[in-house]
Parts: C-alpha cells; sequence; structure tokens
C-alpha cells in the first residue's frame, strides 16, 4: 500500500483514484461533514490548539510527527518504531516529542477530536490505541459504523458518553483543528505521512534504526 500523500489538488478530502488527495488552501468543506451539528460562525482560530507532547522540555533534540490516524504507514510506525523510540530516547530525556494530527478524512478528524477529549494526560494512550485498532475501527468505511465504534474505544479509557457528546459536537474545535492543521502542515511543506521534523530538518517515514542514527548524530552535535 502506498504511503499516504497530501496533494494540493482537487477538493477537500476527495478520494481520487484510489489515494485522499487534499486541498490545503480550504479543507474545512469536506472535513466538517457530519461532524458537528453546525460550523462555528466564528472564525477557526489555528492558536487555539496545543501540541501534544511528551518528553522532557530541555531534552537536546526537539522532534516532531506529522501523521493521521488513519493512515495504515503511520499506524505501522506506532506498532513497530514508536514503543523503541519512547523507551530509549523520549523516557530518557534525550528527545522531546510532539505529535500533530495530519486529516486526509473526516475519520481521522474523529479520532483526533476523541483523542483530545481526554485531554494531554489520555492523548497519547488514546492514539496508540486507535493505531492499535485502526484496522478494526476502519474497516467498515461507514460513517455511523466508524463513529460508533470510535466511542467504544474512547470509553474504554475512561471517556463518558456526555464527554465525547460535547467533544464531538463543538464545530468551532473542529473548525480550528482542520486550520491548525493546514498552518502547520503550510509551514513545515508536509506533503505525507508519517512525515518526521527532527532539530529543524524534515524526514519521511524511516526504519527505527535510520532514526536513532540521526537522533543519535543530533544529540553528539
Amino acid at each position: 500500500m502506498k504511503r499516504r500523500t497530501l496533494l494540493a489538488t482537487g477538493g477537500a478530502a476527495a478520494l481520487v483514484g484510489g489515494a485522499f488527495a487534499l486541498n490545503l488552501s480550504s479543507p474545512q468543506n469536506g472535513l466538517l461533514v457530519g461532524m458537528a451539528n453546525a460550523q462555528s460562525d466564528t472564525p477557526a482560530d489555528p492558536a487555539a490548539i496545543p501540541d501534544m507532547v511528551i518528553g522532557a522540555a530541555d531534552a537536546p533534540v526537539k522532534m516532531t510527527e506529522y501523521a493521521s490516524f488513519t493512515c495504515p504507514h503511520c499506524a505501522d510506525f506506532h506498532a513497530t518504531v514508536w514503543p523503541r523510540l519512547k523507551a530509549d530516547y523520549i523516557d530518557t530525556g534525550k528527545v522531546q516529542f510532539t505529535y500533530r494530527e495530519v486529516y486526509f478524512d473526516r475519520f481521522g478528524l474523529w479520532a483526533s477530536m476523541m483523542a483530545r477529549c481526554g485531554g494531554e494526560m489520555r492523548f497519547f494512550g488514546m492514539a496508540d490505541m486507535f493505531y492499535d485498532k485502526q484496522r478494526e475501527w476502519t474497516a467498515s468505511g461507514d460513517p455511523a459504523t466508524i463513529a460508533q465504534d470510535l466511542r467504544k474505544l474512547a470509553k474504554t479509557a475512561g471517556l463518558t458518553d456526555e464527554m465525547l457528546d460535547a467533544c464531538m459536537n463543538d464545530a468551532a474545535q473542529a473548525q480550528n483543528l482542520v486550520a491548525w492543521f493546514e498552518s502547520n502542515a503550510a509551514e513545515d511543506e508536509i506533503t505525507s505521512t508519517p512525515s518526521f521534523i527532527i532539530d529543524g530538518t524534515k524526514y519521511s517515514n524511516m526504519s527505527y534504526e535510520d532514526m536513532s542514527k540521526i537522533i543519535d548524530d543530533a544529540i553528539a552535535g
């Protein structure tokens, strides 16, 4: 399966020839369909969305991952590379890691909103869960079934129906998230997922061994 690629052609989050094409100039039209009861009348504010960060603030290496909860290669990274990266570099204070969501479709946006609904303390645990179960909750392709399956997963992490209802009907949050993604992707020239920014340099998907060498070289200066 090909790595998912953002294309600045066609409609917002449109499915083109088996791959998702995203127009970064106006992504909200497609992504917000069926998300909240109505779009907010307030202009989107990307600055209202906080980064999700794990690791020591004084870590010598700063790393950002751009990924989508519906991207199979992102799920593979989180199943194979992420546990070693976290144990060897994040938990040891060598890397401060920031996770930034990319939205190819409304399902990825829904997963993002649910993960953020649990707050920063729950976010990374929920992200791991959504990736671990990605094949299951995306399998049907049916929006209602996917929404229900995501809710079931979120509730296993301690979120209540009341919390999820409030988060998933927050039109302003949905618009802010899409605008935040758009701004980040444009600034860092993100064209595919997963992508990584390590101490200011962009990299595409890679093995743990290659990533480890880049981090070690950065630490060594």
